[in-house]
């Protein structure tokens, strides 16, 4: 049995004097498969186990799948040249020219010694924490952390004597609370707080600047602000400590129509305002069940594509738990085995038509003219869409790396809508701060051509709003 030495490699830049270890879980690396990059100057350790599990779910089409094979990929471009004892007790991590945070990975090659078995080594969590527990009985003076995001194993961990945590490189927020709503709203007259405001006619349009701190807060571009005395302006720029405002009709912004649809409220109609702008390629809209983002991008994207015709299709993909697996086992090609996935969308296809002497026909013409796509996420992987209108559905269910694969396939003229529920995650190890529509919300509060907008209310039904708030 060969024994690890948790020691400095010469290729290594290490800046601390005393570097944490950190234990890597398996869905550390499915849910980031660069997160070793991410430790700095410390030593990320991965234990045979977890090699093992990714080896065991790199096979198939399934977006865990690939996350797996990216993982080991660099995993290898990290080990690929280094001989068995350099695995063993670390070789410098290879970042981008210029980086100088260092930090040394190794692979926990050995099995724990029976006689420091903390608890029964038959499963591979109970693995990988008596492989933390050995090798904190080994170097009493460093600091060993589990990495995981698997919360039973941060439990046992806890019972075990063993110091675990989340991984939290990708998490921007510390509170929910503090995601971007798209808009901020001041009790009274939203002008009693400014002091100067430089007011112009621009285009027809009416523009105020005013200094940053007059806001009491800080602002982003595509950012509504209103008031009790329906006073609505949003934000064009926020450059060199001035922010620029556009003034806006509350009135004007509610009487909106996109494929015959209105909006119900003053959420709405800021929703369906950055939904209907050409400059827009990003925006994102999350709220309760019944708050209408399934029904308002799915208007704007028909406005847009056979109406005004700025785009040649819409694409429509979502991610739900247990998509991956269960495609493959429904018959017909790929958007037909999409299709009852996406039943929302056929639905609020048919809710824009109900008034129609024949909603069928209405339905079936809308889709004669215009491209409506359903997509699997398997198989968005490496393809670029060009003038597309990208519709994202359940987006809380996917994690940062994934969500980023998918946005990136957004070529030239497409524009991306993405539609989530914070409060409906079903993807195991995912929570509200840690989803992928929480990172693309923050990472894109300050782009120029993206928004974001928290509907509120439940306008469904009164039995739908009645079940939100009491169930």
């Amino acid at each position: 049995m060969s024994e690890v030495s948790l020691v400095k490699s010469s290729t290594a830049k290490i800046t601390s004097t005393n570097p944490v270890c950190y234990v890597l879980d398996t869905n550390v690396l499915i849910h980031d498969p660069t997160a070793i990059l991410n430790f700095d100057e410390h030593h990320v350790v991965i234990p045979i186990t977890v090699l093992e599990e990714l080896d065991s779910l790199k096979s198939g089409r399934q977006s865990i799948a690939a996350d797996c094979r990216q993982a080991i990929r660099e995993l290898d471009r990290q080990l690929g040249r280094a001989n068995p004892v350099e695995v063993e007790t670390g070789v410098g991590i290879l970042r981008c020219e210029g980086d100088e945070r260092g930090g040394v990975l190794s692979i926990l090659m050995t099995q724990t010694p029976d006689n420091l078995v903390i608890i029964p080594n038959n499963l591979n969590d109970n693995r990988i924490l008596n492989d933390v527990g050995y090798l904190k009985q080994q170097y009493p003076d460093r600091k060993v952390v589990l990495v995981t995001k698997d919360i039973n194993v941060r439990l046992k961990a806890r019972g075990c004597g063993i110091e675990s945590q989340d991984y939290h490189s990708d998490q921007l927020l510390s509170d929910i609370e503090q995601i971007n709503k798209g808009y901020v709203k001041y009790s009274g007259s939203f002008w009693d707080r400014v002091d100067d405001v430089e007011t112009r006619q621009q285009q027809g349009r009416t523009v105020h600047a005013i200094a940053g701190e007059e806001f009491g807060q800080e602002v982003f571009p595509n950012q509504f602000i209103f008031d009790d005395t329906d006073f609505v302006a949003k934000v064009l720029s926020t450059r060199h400590k001035k922010v620029t405002l556009l003034h806006q009709e509350a009135a004007s912004l509610l009487e909106t129509e996109a494929w015959g649809l209105k909006p119900r409220d003053l959420f709405q109609a800021m929703a369906l305002n950055l939904l209907l702008d050409p400059e827009m390629l990003l925006v994102n809209l999350t709220g309760a069940a019944g708050s209408g983002k399934t029904i308002l991008a799915l208007a704007a994207a028909i406005e847009q594509t056979v109406a005004n015709q700025l785009y040649r299709r819409i694409i429509v993909t979502r991610s739900t738990q247990g998509l991956d697996e269960d495609i493959g086992y429904l018959p017909g090609n790929e958007g037909e085995k999409m299709e009852p996935w996406l039943g929302a969308i056929t639905d609020n296809l048919e809710a824009l038509h109900w008034e129609d002497e024949n909603c069928s026909s209405s339905v079936e013409y809308v889709l004669n003219k215009v491209p409506l796509m359903f997509k699997s996420l398997n198989y968005i992987r490496g393809r670029s869409f060009q003038s597309s209108l990208i519709i994202i559905d359940e987006t809380q269910n996917l994690t940062p790396h994934q969500i980023k694969t998918i946005v990136t396939r957004a070529g030239n003229g497409s524009k991306v809508i993405c539609l989530g529920n914070l409060a409906q995650i079903d993807t195991p190890y995912l929570t509200p701060i840690s989803s992928g529509l929480t990172y693309l919300s923050e990472r894109f509060k300050s782009f120029e051509q993206g928004g974001s907008i928290l509907l509120q209310g439940v306008p469904r039904s009164a039995l739908a709003a009645f079940a939100e708030e009491n169930l």
